[in-house]
């Protein structure tokens, strides 16, 4: 993949995110792979797992107290950001945040990428109700670069889930998306047979489709290694459809290499097998 990177400024992105220490997503993949596009990431837990919540056990801690504290000290720092990244919020208090810290450190140039992580197949995630679910739309007057799966799309438009979507109908439900803020949009991972298409939608209505077969059971993780990809290629200039379909290669590459070492689907993705292929 060619990108437009200057070797003598490190890019940086905030990345406010939760981060669990066992199954390989949200900001413990977001870290690396960022680090191999040779992007700074600077991230902000919203909350610190032992392991994700698809195990039978976890533990967990709210971190909502402590993140008004990264505006205060990074505003001393002097900080600024070539893009900003959310992923997985717990609570409306979080949203308001997010909020804040775009406020705070939005620039001109500042590219704002949201990961809508509410939910799969039709269903809402157990630490999701509708209410926090309808306070995430407000997200859509600041994304440029929006990554939700089918389930959060719909959420998003406040649209019925159908698994069967054609494509006019995703058409139309990205232009209902984007027209807030002409965001550029991949609906992920639908699953159509024996494939998965990301869905691309860019402002002015060009679409395009990227597909992959699929390979194994789901896993976790996948949509946080694929929107990580997606927030590297962002800040390092690459075209939009193209850095989807970088994407989509690195991520089945991960899955196929995790069924190939015979490692359990709720491990995640063993990234760091193949990180070497975003290297440049």
């Amino acid at each position: 993949m060619n990108r437009s990177v200057d070797h003598n400024r490190q890019r940086k992105a905030a990345v406010i995110n939760d981060f669990t220490s066992f199954g390989r997503c949200s900001l413990a993949v977001t870290i690396p792979i960022l680090s191999a596009m040779k992007v700074q990431c600077c991230p902000v837990p919203t909350a610190m797992f032992t392991n994700h919540t698809g195990f039978d056990s976890f533990a967990w801690t709210d971190n909502t107290p402590n993140l008004d504290s990264y505006i205060e000290e990074w505003l001393k720092l002097g900080l600024s950001f070539d893009a900003i990244q959310t992923g997985f919020l717990g609570s409306r208090e979080q949203v308001a945040f997010v909020s804040r810290f775009l406020a705070a450190f939005r620039a001109p140039g500042t590219i704002v990428c949201i990961d809508p992580v509410m939910g799969d197949y039709g269903r809402l995630y157990p630490t999701y109700d509708r209410d926090l679910a309808e306070s995430m739309r407000s997200f859509l007057d600041v994304a440029d670069i929006l990554t939700p799966n089918l389930t959060e799309a719909c959420v998003l438009a406040g649209r019925p889930y159908n698994p069967d979507i054609p494509d006019a109908e995703l058409t139309s439900l990205c232009e209902e998306l984007s027209s807030r803020n002409s965001a550029k949009i991949v609906v992920s991972g639908i699953p159509r047979g024996d494939s998965l298409v990301n869905f691309i939608y860019e402002p002015g209505g060009a679409v395009s489709q990227c597909v992959e077969g699929r390979i194994g059971a789901d896993r976790s993780g996948t949509g946080d290694v694929f929107a990580s990809v997606i927030l590297g290629d962002a800040v390092n200039g690459v075209d939009f459809a193209a850095s989807v379909g970088e994407a989509s290669r690195f991520t089945a590459l991960a899955v196929r290499r995790s069924v190939e070492m015979g490692i359990p689907e709720k491990d995640g993705l063993a990234i760091e097998e193949v990180l070497k292929e975003l290297m440049t």
